[in-house]
């Protein structure tokens, strides 16, 4: 792994609140997250930043050294970005003429690119895939991207430390993906304790999900099996052959012979948000970016009445509440 800037904001970080769960706050992560971080970060320079006890941490002389120059390269650095992004934002047009759009992939994407299509027909418009929430908001910061379009786990916001803007699209309950003949499938939603026998299957991608799902599953009474990783076509191979149950969003159209169903009470949740930096040119535009990918995902969703109707049970779900239109600027 090579040492990144946000590498150095983590460290920064964890020294300035000595605490790596404050720390994992501040930055808006999981605390277990922030800590594989950390420990990541010590395996490329060669030993540990921190000494950690109950008392809270405190940097090594290792620690100590990289805390000097983190504290001299990160406001260097941001002085550069901001400069450029004011001289990139005087000579750009009302109208933006070219559109570099990042997502982790799903429908909303493609409805949203379509609908940038048609307004503007003569737009240059690049895609970029990416399974890392991580990846796409580094290159929003350095400016290879316009927008992204990423999702986070339940009340999350991406990390922190990009001074990026991030707007909720929509807030979604967590669906179990499963063949149409399985039991569960009777009922309007699934009860996840009486899942705890079943292996689970999830698509790849950064951020806490994965200890999201296993703090539900001890809630509902239980440590799940298995949760294996691999691209959405695996979980629908996986989820076919019966080796597993899939966790997907309700957007998902599944193939023949699968449905979905949300998890009872919705206790995990999935939210879709759009992210730009603040003093870009794409600052501008932002606002009909955010109305085109919150019709694409109505579009989308209407194709699931079913989770459509359940929704009216929990009316801080989907992408017309209040909740859900709030904008977040995490400088």
């Amino acid at each position: 792994m090579n040492l990144e800037l946000r590498h150095l904001k983590v460290v920064c970080a964890i020294a300035e609140t000595g605490s790596v769960t404050k720390a994992a706050s501040q930055l808006g992560l999981a605390q277990p997250a922030l800590t594989a971080q950390l420990q990541r970060i010590e395996r490329t320079l060669g030993g540990p930043l921190f000494e950690r006890d109950r008392r809270g941490a405190r940097p090594t002389a290792l620690g100590e050294l990289v805390l000097s120059r983190a504290r001299v390269l990160l406001p260097a650095m941001k002085g550069l970005q901001d400069e450029a992004a004011r001289l990139a934002g005087a000579s750009g047009s009302e109208t933006m003429s070219r559109y570099r759009v990042g997502a982790l992939g799903g429908p909303i994407l493609g409805g949203m690119i379509y609908r940038l299509s048609m307004a503007q027909p003569d737009a240059q418009i690049t895609t970029h895939a990416s399974y890392y929430v991580e990846e796409l908001a580094t290159m929003l910061q350095g400016g290879k991207l316009d927008y992204a379009q990423v999702g986070v786990c339940g009340d999350a916001m991406p990390a922190a430390d990009y001074g990026l803007v991030w707007q909720t699209v929509a807030v979604d309950a967590v669906c179990v993906l499963m063949p149409d003949d399985h039991p569960a499938t009777k009922e309007v939603d699934v009860d996840l304790a009486e899942l705890a026998h079943e292996q689970w299957v999830g698509s790849t991608g950064d951020g806490c999900f994965a200890e999201c799902f296993a703090a539900a599953c001890a809630r509902a009474g239980f440590t799940p099996r298995r949760v294996l990783e691999t691209d959405v076509r695996g979980c629908v191979d996986m989820v076919e052959s019966g080796l597993a149950l899939g966790l997907c969003q309700p957007t998902f159209r599944p193939p023949a012979g699968l449905t979905s169903r949300p998890i009872r009470t919705a206790p995990l949740r999935w939210r879709q948000v759009l992210g730009w930096h603040p003093e870009s040119p794409a600052a501008r535009s932002a606002p009909k970016l955010i109305e085109m990918a919150q019709a694409a995902y109505q579009e989308v969703v209407a194709r699931n009445p079913l989770y459509v109707e359940w929704t009216r049970d929990y009316p801080h779900l989907g992408g017309g509440s209040v909740e859900n239109m709030t904008s977040l600027s995490a400088t």
